[in-house]
């Protein structure tokens, strides 16, 4: 009996030690699609992501990339994000391994009710976006999150103390700038964008930006970055403008400050 108990202790922790290893992987890739809803969206710019989203997940060349993985299959969710505490799920996680689940979740999405709120936090919507993936069933090898916005951060945390901490739990982010406006007097825009987006919001291992400048370019832009997504690789580099500073990674917080004070209206 005394030479069993040690083995039964062995078999015990070793039982333990299977339990709270490292979960099975049954996806190829973890995927948060995080959509800016602030008032600086115009109802057809929000109208033109989702739309965008919707053609992008069901197109051919995106289910084509799907079934090239190891599994034949991603989790995806459709994060909506705007405040600080403006967060939305309008479709939690769905497996997506072919044509049929990718409708699915686009009529998933086409039945949400649209929705705008106030402010820019990009810094909550990551934290937000980076706390769901743990409550995704489906565990995958790469977790990503697709941020797509018009402006810079202008409440909550700084965006790249947010980054930092989504990068650190091996997360990836990837962005897409909407740069479809001019920057005015009365909005929180900037000039610079996809600067911003490359030096304040994107982090992790072959993070990487794809602005849209055009709406015509929407499905287009989101298309070829959830093929990148979903493989695993980078876009093709192109002409970047240089600038002639740094870019200032508080510049949306400034801005409001500037206009506004610490308690301005909340319609940005």
């Amino acid at each position: 009996m005394r030479l069993l108990a040690p083995i039964a202790l062995m078999l015990g922790l070793t039982s333990a030690t299977a339990q709270t290893g490292p979960p099975e992987h049954t996806v190829d890739l973890e995927l948060v699609l995080a959509v800016d809803i602030s008032y600086s969206m115009d109802a057809d710019e929000l109208r033109l992501q989702r739309d965008g989203y919707m053609a992008a997940i069901t197109s051919p060349q995106v289910i084509d990339a799907i079934k090239q993985g190891t599994h034949g299959r991603i989790a995806v969710a459709y994060i909506e994000w705007a405040g600080v505490e403006n967060q939305g799920i309008p479709v939690h996680w769905h497996v997506i391994d072919g044509a049929e689940s990718a409708r699915a979740f686009a009529d998933k999405l086409a039945e949400a009710p649209p929705n705008r709120a106030y402010r820019t936090s990009i810094s909550g919507g990551l934290l937000f976006s980076a706390k769901y993936f743990e409550r995704n069933p489906n565990k995958g090898p790469r977790r990503v999150i697709d941020m797509s916005g018009d402006g810079p951060n202008n409440q909550g945390h700084a965006v790249t103390w947010a980054r930092d901490q989504v990068v650190a739990q091996g997360i990836g982010i990837n962005g897409l700038p909407l740069v479809l406006k001019t920057p005015s007097n009365m909005s929180i825009d900037v000039n610079n964008l996809e600067d911003y987006y490359r030096e304040c919001v994107v982090g992790g291992q072959g993070a990487f930006v794809i602005a849209v400048e055009d709406k015509s370019q929407f499905t287009d832009a989101i298309r070829t970055k959830l093929i990148l997504e979903i493989a695993g690789r980078e876009p093709e580099p192109r002409f970047i403008r240089t600038q002639d500073k740094p870019v200032n990674c508080m510049v949306g917080e400034k801005i409001w400050r500037d206009r506004y004070g610490e308690s301005g209206p909340d319609w940005q």
